[in-house]
């Protein structure tokens, strides 16, 4: 790359130099200028011969280079010239980096340049912005773009190349489009650079507002969501770093009230762009940054906060919600507006009254599943929260929102008295008369009445414009409703036509889909027969859930009942009896499993303990380490920042003692000169020591001839002085005998006027008593009737107030008389109802224990009677068994009896002549014998009921708890008058011979 330069000389030797420059790839190469004020001139060249993009470059270089990051005042001109470059090159992205380099250079030195430059630079997107704006006539078609930050689609470049459209449209949008893309890339670039920065929090709230702005009067929703975005995650990442050097802080109330003003101009832009879910953002970011500093805004703040919570509500229709928010505005606007007059203080409390009665008077959550009221109820918690202002929410001690506590809460703090006689009317005939036949017809003219109220609230500029005729609507519903609810207490059935002319407002399909949705959330109980045109009233007690499921629980309960009288013969399990320790090794398997797998996740938890107590032991080490190194760094630059202020000072100090010395030595031989002397030192290169030597002689050497001078002038003026006072002394006395004389003459002549001037009143004053006797009379008589008067007056204002203070005495006793009589009775009241109730409460208690121990008793007689029961069936079960083996063995042809019962179930070998028994025992007739087992030889169970064609008894428990022990009498009756042996579940008295010869599980 060759540059060539080219001087040309002026006729006034100014020097201009111009840079040719050879292109190579089409990319043009600029050197480096050394300084700025260099700098600069070179990019006023370059703007000067067209070549704006180089000069932005020459700029931008010097502005990120880390050569000169010490601020100067020319760095200020440089910026002002780059961003005037980058807007009218439309190059934000140069204007950002250039403006976060000199925000690194000036932050801590003159941090106001840089909000100049910012202004500038703002002023300047802002004009160009509005110069194309207007130049363009069609400014709706011309933004008519969803996204400013969006670049062209594919079909919207094909169809401006296959198109003929050359005209107006196109070129407003080509003119006004990209200005207002650079001005939004404008504002986001500013917000960025200020954020987080506590020096420039003024300028960072002025952009966001102006930002605002921009998108209210433009209608940019797009940019809007995305501008309270960016606000969000910066206050966001406010609170996540908390280590930044120049980090604002939100404790001082200076930087709150920015920062509140800015949310609140969020909130209002939101509303007035109706962007709900964006407005509603900002009230929680409201909330959430007060909840952060732990303080309430003002009342004046409060006002707009609960008057936009009303338009989100009444938009949302959450009329429970709008309902209490204009509760809030309410109680807000009475408590601090002096200037409210009665008039809105009526329509504020008639739209709190038309608000609360707009609620649905139906639960909604009726019949939602688990999770859903889940739901419901969190969000309820969130919006509470927000309904009340509390910075330390405790979930345990809020109240839930309800329609009816709202009414009342209306009615005890007086709103309802405050508003207007119309809406108190609609309130009891909704609320608490009971007229089913009348009360559409009383309600309609109300309602014609109330939407005509309203208007625009003089004294309460921050409450938007009140039409109660928004609310006409839900009163129409709630009628309905009441209509229907109190027509369902008094008929059974009633006619379509009938009910369509009791309601004039409505037609029928409106109040049938009110009905449906009246009947789904169960709120009345009613059916329309249209084949016979009338509506059909039901009882909802006989209809109910609770019935339903009432029923369905007993019928399940005397099945369980019946199945455990007569158990069933098919559902006796065989895999029971081949397995009948199965259950158990499940269980212990199971609890194994469960035990394995618990210590499992213990030993991942110790695992993981230690691995995080080693990682928390490396990272306290690398701390540690950190720090010790920081604190080294910061102790060695601290040393040599000392060491080099040190050395500054001492050469500051040299230097000042030399400027001192040379002045002096020059004002001497100033001196020198001009009294003819010679200089001092001639040529001669002295030392500081030197010159202060030379230049202390100086002074001293003129000083002493200065005191010899004024020692001998003051010498000649005291003889001056002297002569002076002898010739003066005779011509003093003089003037003094003269003087007197003088003044004696006027003083007699001064004497004699005054004594004139005395006699001259004296006479005048004697004449006007004269004058003023005449009257006295008269004044007397004046004075005596002034003075009766007055008395007359003060005795008759005398006896008033005594009568005054005495009716009052008297009114007061009769008051405390009666409070005291009240009392008496309220509290003799409460202690005969604490007498009652601990009476009923000591029958209760006595009636309780008598219960518990007849049914002890009852339950201690029937245990004994089981107990017996028990025993005798033992009994008849072992003669059984003596029989049943006797029969046995005499049934096995003479075979010798072995020499040791089978005890306990055990088996005992087999003699033999054993299968010769068992085969004359499968022969023999006799069902006796055939029913018998051999000695030696296991029969199972099933076998033997299929021979003695008995039903196998129930089976016991597996937990422990036996049937038998919890049978009735009456069961036990049934089993003695049948006479049939009761057998456990192996065939023997409680236990069986299987089940007490079985090997324990592995």
């Amino acid at each position: 790359m060759d540059f060539f330069m080219i001087e040309h000389l002026g006729a006034d030797g100014y020097c201009l130099m111009v840079s040719v420059k050879l292109m190579v790839s089409g990319k043009s190469v600029m050197s480096n200028f050394a300084k700025p004020d260099s700098t600069l001139k070179r990019a006023d060249e370059l703007i000067n011969v067209g070549q704006k993009q180089d000069a932005l470059q020459v700029l931008h270089d010097l502005i990120t280079s880390k050569r000169y990051r010490a601020w100067q005042k020319t760095h200020e001109r440089i910026m002002f010239k780059y961003v005037e470059l980058c807007v009218e090159m439309r190059r934000g992205r140069f204007a950002k980096d250039g403006l976060i380099q000199y925000r690194i250079i000036c932050q801590q030195v003159n941090v106001s340049s840089l909000e100049e430059v910012i202004k500038h630079f703002m002023h300047l997107s802002t004009e160009r912005a509005e110069m194309a704006r207007n130049q363009a006539r069609a400014l709706e078609e011309a933004l008519d773009v969803e996204d400013l930050e969006a670049d062209h689609r594919p079909e919207d470049l094909m169809l401006s190349y296959v198109s003929g459209e050359k005209g107006k449209d196109r070129s407003d949008r080509e003119l006004v489009t990209p200005w207002f893309k650079f001005l939004w890339e404008t504002y986001r670039t500013v917000l960025e650079i200020l954020r987080n920065n506590s020096k420039l929090e003024t300028l960072y709230a002025m952009t966001a507002h102006k930002a605002f702005q921009f998108c209210k009067q433009y209608k940019r929703t797009t940019e809007f969501r995305r501008l309270c975005e960016i606000i969000r995650n910066h206050l966001a990442n406010l609170n996540k770093y908390r280590d930044q050097r120049d980090r604002p802080d939100l404790s001082a109330p200076e930087s709150l009230q920015l920062y509140l003003d800015t949310r609140f101009e969020q909130l209002k832009i939101a509303t007035e762009l109706e962007l709900w879910q964006e407005a509603f953002r900002s009230v929680e970011d409201i909330y959430g940054l007060m909840c952060m500093v732990k303080k309430t805004p003002k009342p004046s703040l409060l006002v707009v906060y609960y008057a936009k919570l009303t338009e989100i509500f009444w938009t949302s229709a959450s009329h429970l919600y709008h309902a209490y928010a204009w509760f809030k505005l309410f109680s807000l606007q009475k408590s601090f507006n002096k200037n409210l007059n009665q008039k809105d203080l009526q329509l504020i409390a008639s739209s709190v009254v038309l608000a609360a009665l707009s609620v649905t008077p139906y639960d909604r959550s009726y019949g939602s599943s688990y999770l859903e009221l889940e739901n419901e109820k969190e969000r309820n918690l969130r919006i509470t929260n927000l309904l009340e202002f509390n910075l330390d929410p405790k979930h345990e001690s809020r109240e839930v929102l309800s329609r009816s506590s709202l009414l009342s809460e209306l009615v005890s703090k007086g709103v309802l008295a405050c508003a207007a006689q119309e809406v108190k009317d609609i309130y009891h005939v909704l609320e608490h008369e009971f007229i089913p036949l009348d009360l559409a017809s009383r309600v309609h003219p109300l309602l014609i009445k109330i939407s005509n109220l309203g208007g625009k609230l003089s004294s309460a500029s921050s409450v938007p414009e009140v039409h109660l005729s928004n609310y006409v609507p839900a009163l129409e519903k709630l009628a309905t409703l009441r209509l229907l609810q109190q027509l369902s207490k008094v008929y059974q059935t009633i006619k379509i036509s009938n009910l369509s002319s009791m309601i004039p407002f409505l037609e029928f399909s409106a109040v049938e889909k009110i009905s449906v949705d009246a009947v789904k959330h169960n709120f009345i109980a009613m059916k329309v027969d249209h084949t016979k045109g009338v509506i059909k009233f039901c009882d909802p007690g006989l209809e109910s859930d609770g019935l339903h499921d009432h029923l369905t629980r007993f019928a399940e309960f005397l099945t369980k009942a019946r199945a455990m009288i007569y158990p069933s013969a098919s559902k006796a399990s065989k895999l029971a009896e081949v397995l009948p320790g199965l259950a158990e090794t499940v269980d212990k398997e199971h609890k194994r499993l469960l035990a394995r797998k618990s210590i499992i996740e213990k030993r991942k938890e110790e695992q993981e303990r230690q691995l995080l107590e080693m990682e928390r032991e490396e990272e306290l080490k690398r701390l540690k380490l950190q720090k010790i190194t920081e604190e080294a760094e910061q102790k060695r630059l601290a040393s040599e920042y000392a060491q080099r202020k040190n050395q500054r000072i001492l050469r500051e100090i040299e230097q000042r003692e030399l400027e001192e010395a040379q002045a002096l030595l020059q004002e001497a031989q100033r001196h020198g000169k001009k009294k003819g002397k010679k200089p001092l030192i001639e040529g001669e290169k002295v030392t500081k020591q030197t010159l202060m030597e030379l230049a202390l002689s100086e002074q001293l050497k003129e000083r002493q001839e200065m005191e010899k001078k004024l020692q001998k002038l003051g010498k000649s003026m005291d003889y001056l002085e002297r002569a002076k006072r002898e010739e003066a002394a005779s011509l003093i006395e003089a003037a003094f005998q003269h003087r007197l004389g003088e003044e004696k003459v006027l003083h007699e002549r001064e004497q004699q006027q005054e004594i004139e001037q005395s006699r001259q009143r004296h006479d005048g004053d004697v004449q006007e008593k004269k004058r003023l006797a005449r009257m006295k009379a008269n004044k007397e008589m004046f004075q005596e009737r002034i003075t009766k008067r007055r008395q007359e007056e003060y005795n008759r204002l005398k006896a008033e107030r005594e009568e005054r203070i005495n009716q009052e005495l008297r009114s007061r006793k009769h008051d405390r008389e009666m409070k005291r009589k009240i009392l008496f009775y309220l509290r003799t009241e409460e202690e005969r109802q604490k007498r009652k109730q601990e009476e009923e409460e000591a029958r209760k208690h006595e009636e309780d224990e008598r219960r518990k121990k007849e049914e002890a008793e009852k339950r201690a007689k029937l245990d004994e009677i089981a107990e017996k029961q028990r025993q005798r069936e033992r009994e008849l079960e072992e003669k059984e068994r003596l029989r049943r083996e006797s029969v046995l063995w005499r049934s096995s042809d003479g075979a010798p009896r072995p020499s040791e019962t089978p005890t306990g179930g055990r088996l005992v070998e087999p003699t033999p002549a054993a299968p010769a028994a068992v085969a004359a025992a499968t022969a023999a007739p006799a069902p006796a014998a055939a029913a018998a087992p051999t000695p030696g030889k296991y029969v199972p169970k099933f076998r033997r009921t299929e021979v003695s064609g008995q039903a196998p008894p129930p089976e016991p428990d597996r937990w422990g708890s036996r049937y038998d022990d919890h049978m009735p009498p009456s069961t036990d009756r049934w089993r003695n008058d049948d006479r049939r042996p009761y057998f456990g579940s192996g065939g023997g008295p409680r236990s069986s011979t299987w089940s007490s010869s079985r090997v324990p599980p592995r």
